[in-house]
Formats: structure tokens, C-alpha cells, sequence
């Protein structure tokens, strides 16, 4: 298998562990469906600005890449939290921007 193929294959996985479908991922990085099946499929390599958009998005860039997971945050979150962060990322940008105010809302009132 080409490297191009297994960087895709993973790409894919994340696509999917994030709760995205093509469509939908493609365009929340600007790019058209037909670009992102082609970057699934081995067809092209994603360049740096796409794959730091998807890194924003919660995108394992370093798995991707390497195959070797980022250690770190992902496990440290208990099963509502990862249920949280999945239900935010299938959100719109201004959508999550709306949670984000209730939740910093709703801390600063429960610390008084």
C-alpha cells in the first residue's frame, strides 16, 4: 500500500471518529466532497492549510501522518465530556460559538 493510500485511510478514520461525513467535513475546511473522497482515496495529499484546519477541527494531524496517535487529552476525558466534544464538532462554527458563551454563562454564575 502507498503512503498516500494509508495517510487517507486515516484521514478517513478520523473523519469518522469525529462524526463527519464527507460532505459536511469538506466543507467545514473548504474544500469540495470531490476533493476530500479524493484525499480518503489516496488520490491527492491533503497540503499543510487543510490539514491545520483539521487539526482545529479536532483532527489527529500526527496520526494521520504517522499512524502514531497524539497521546494526550482524548483519554483523559470521561465518557460524557468525549460525548460533549462529538456533539459540539457536528456543529456549525457560529452554533459552537452560541455553547461556548452558555457554558462560560453557566460556570461564572455557578462560581458565585
Amino acid at each position: 500500500m502507498h503512503l498516500s493510500q494509508m495517510i487517507g485511510e486515516r484521514l478517513q478514520a478520523e473523519r469518522k471518529r469525529l462524526g463527519m461525513n464527507q460532505e459536511l467535513f469538506a466543507a467545514q475546511l473548504g474544500v469540495s466532497k470531490r476533493t476530500q473522497a479524493a484525499y480518503e482515496a489516496g488520490g491527492s495529499e491533503p497540503g499543510a492549510q487543510y490539514l491545520i484546519k483539521a487539526g482545529e477541527l479536532g483532527l489527529d494531524i500526527s496520526f494521520v501522518l504517522t499512524g502514531q496517535p497524539t497521546p494526550g487529552a482524548v483519554e483523559t476525558l470521561n465518557a460524557s465530556e468525549q460525548r460533549l466534544i462529538e456533539q459540539l464538532r457536528g456543529l456549525s462554527m457560529e452554533d459552537q460559538g452560541a455553547v461556548l458563551r452558555v457554558a462560560e454563562a453557566m460556570a461564572a454564575a455557578s462560581s458565585h
